[in-house]
């Protein structure tokens, strides 16, 4: 693979793992979701009828402790994904003719896998001016990467100077 594509992967890579961070860090941080999924594995496992815990009251249910131990885990696994991350993205640095091109392939990666990861864990849905906003910054970002390129001098043109 030459460097170039290398330092491509590397980008990606790290732009999906900043985004499976960040929701690592909404399942840690954030509300209930965690208890939320619990109830509702638990009602799918044990069954709608069952779900009176026979011998449990209602208060004290494995989805009330539960939680605990999967919050310290993501947040684990927040940190670890986070420092895999910044190593991926210091390898696309390594690898890549310009730090522009993998930052600009890092936050690209990032936004589309936050969004998918969002519709995914979450259920969240993006409207239509969330989507043209994130256009807009890629599009930006392209530019920005686009106008590095020019200015950076060929081995050609010096050269000729």
């Amino acid at each position: 693979m030459t460097n170039m594509i290398l330092g491509a992967v590397y980008a990606l890579l790290a732009g999906f793992l900043g985004a499976v961070a960040s929701s690592f860090a909404k399942l840690f941080l954030g509300a209930d979701y965690l208890k939320v999924a619990c109830d509702a594995g638990m009602r799918r496992w044990v069954g709608e009828t069952h779900w009176s815990w026979s011998g449990l009251d209602a208060e004290n249910t494995p989805c009330d402790w539960l939680p605990i131990p999967l919050r310290l885990m993501c947040g684990g696994l927040l940190f670890t994904c986070n420092a895999v991350m910044w190593t991926f993205f210091s390898k696309a640095l390594c690898h890549s003719s310009s730090s522009v091109g993998a930052s600009v392939t890092t936050a690209a990666s990032n936004f589309i896998s936050s969004a998918f990861l969002g519709r995914m864990i979450f259920g969240e849905t993006h409207t239509t001016l969330w989507w043209m906003g994130i256009s807009l910054t890629l599009s930006g970002l392209l530019v920005l990467y686009g106008s590095t390129q020019q200015a950076i001098p060929r081995e050609e043109d010096k050269k000729e100077n």
